[in-house]
């Protein structure tokens, strides 16, 4: 049987989903897993079918997916985010998403902002990291008519930091307002949020002398200080590029010790996806910390080019970042193979089976009510023909008798899951025979496995037939 196209070469993390696209990262760290939101790239195509140039006039979703290994992750769906079934309906776009949570009243709620194209902030609601989130304002929480904001040329890209006290700050912003400010264009702005983080507790202010500013906010706080970061503008001079330090499109970092400034430029710490690439574009990140280590999230054009298509369609990937004692970031490598996974992956509990590191001919879809009508929750593994696969990395199988690999499913037609020990041709480990039977009830399938596993491995779930989906599964 011949395998379906996958997307990433062995060994290579990045991009971290290829099931669907996913750029603007922003990353929330919960409860032991770390959280991506990404503005949802979705082809475009004319009459004929043919893919068409990302204008981003169409993106009205934001992209969910998790993980608590930084290699495999589970795909959380679309959160339908704005456009006539979003949850902001008086919004037409959702770009840059920016996500954090507060206890409120004794409750943990979570908040996703995102642009309305480049006019304006929204912010939703939810009381899970997945949704499903609600528009409580139904308007901008940033608009045109927001005190400091009228004049702001983008009133894009924002992103969100809950200090150590409680206190939350919103940064925002970008643009040019005319050739002569490139070099400092005045459009980045700070506002403290109110207690409910959907208002606002004073005006917006500018954050003044943002060298060459272009667009994405990012903030941190590292070692009592506070890291403001943002993407260079393609204006600067190239005669200026020695003297400056920096060149367009990079991310550069400024610091504070003050939440709303004075920020000072300390310098660039990644370079254009194109240096790395040979793909250039926009660049927008979002730098965390996870287990004691810090990364930065961001996005390339890699994914699109190994499908053969070169039209500005961008993905997610993560790198790491190195710190050192007097708070000095070294300049960040973006690579194909991304991060080391900082844990093993436990197989003897029920997973969802739309939980990978990477794929091939597979999609996933929402499941269940909630899933349905808001876009993001459960998801299901679905779009299965001869030769659609599945890979995790870094399975713990321990030392251990195993009996059988259980997986969840339902469908009208029969087909089979192979399982394989590193690679998919390599050991097969059982063969589960699918049962045809009712498209809405599901049914527990089982393949004998009955040997010893040990030590630690990656697993290739190979599925053969198609009219079936896939909830979950696990190793007994």
């Amino acid at each position: 049987m011949t395998l379906r196209q996958g997307y990433k070469k062995q060994g290579e993390h990045n991009p971290v989903m290829t099931q669907r696209f996913g750029a603007d990262p922003y990353a929330l760290v919960y409860e032991g897993r770390v959280y991506l939101y990404m503005t949802g790239d979705t082809f475009i195509r004319d009459e004929n079918g043919e893919v068409m140039e990302n204008v981003y006039s169409q993106i009205d979703r934001i992209n969910v997916i998790s993980s608590e290994d930084l290699v495999n992750w589970t795909d959380h769906g679309t959160v339908y985010a704005a456009g006539a079934n979003g949850a902001a309906p008086w919004g037409k776009n959702s770009w840059a998403p920016a996500a954090a949570c507060k206890e409120i009243d004794g409750v943990m709620k979570f908040f996703l902002y995102f642009a309305n194209g480049g006019n304006g902030i929204a912010v939703l609601e939810a009381d899970s990291p997945t949704g499903p989130f609600t528009d409580r304002l139904v308007k901008p929480l940033i608009s045109r008519q927001t005190p400091a904001c009228s004049d702001v040329t983008w009133l894009f890209d924002p992103a969100v930091l809950v200090d150590d006290d409680g206190e939350a700050y919103l940064y925002f912003g970008g643009g040019i307002p005319n050739a002569d400010m490139a070099a400092n264009p005045g459009t980045a702005r700070v506002v403290q949020l109110g207690g409910d983080m959907q208002s606002l507790r004073g005006t917006p202010v500018v954050i003044a002398d943002v060298p060459y500013l272009f667009e994405d906010s990012g903030i941190n706080k590292i070692n009592g200080r506070y890291y403001y970061s943002y993407c260079s503008n393609f204006s600067i001079p190239e005669e200026q590029v020695s003297s400056l330090g920096f060149d367009k499109g990079e991310i550069l970092v400024m610091t504070s010790t003050n939440p709303m400034g004075p920020f000072e430029l300390v310098g660039p710490i990644l370079k254009n996806p194109g240096w790395f690439f040979g793909l250039e574009g926009n660049n927008h990140h979002c730098m965390f910390q996870f287990m004691d280590q810090w990364y930065m999230a961001y996005h390339t054009r890699i994914l699109e080019e190994r499908m053969g298509i070169l039209q500005n369609y961008r993905s997610t990937s993560i790198d790491s970042v190195q710190i050192d004692g007097n708070g000095r970031i070294s300049s960040i490598q973006a690579t194909r193979e991304g991060v080391a996974q900082t844990q093993p992956f436990y197989p003897y509990c029920k997973h969802k089976a739309v939980t990978m590191a990477a794929m091939g001919g597979i999609t996933t879809t929402q499941y269940g009510e909630d899933a349905v009508k808001y876009g993001s929750g459960e998801m299901l593994l679905t779009g299965i023909s001869d030769g659609s696969w599945i890979q995790l990395c870094g399975v713990d199988f321990g030392e251990k008798m195993v009996q059988c690999l259980e997986m969840t499913v339902r469908g009208t037609q029969g087909g089979c899951v192979k399982a394989y020990l590193d690679s998919p041709h390599g050991t097969c480990l059982c063969e589960t025979a699918l049962i045809p039977g009712d498209t809405q009830e599901f049914t527990v399938c089982k393949g004998i496995v009955n040997r010893r596993l040990n030590g630690i491995h990656d697993l290739y779930f190979v599925f053969q037939g198609e009219g079936y989906e896939v909830y979950d599964w696990r190793f007994v």
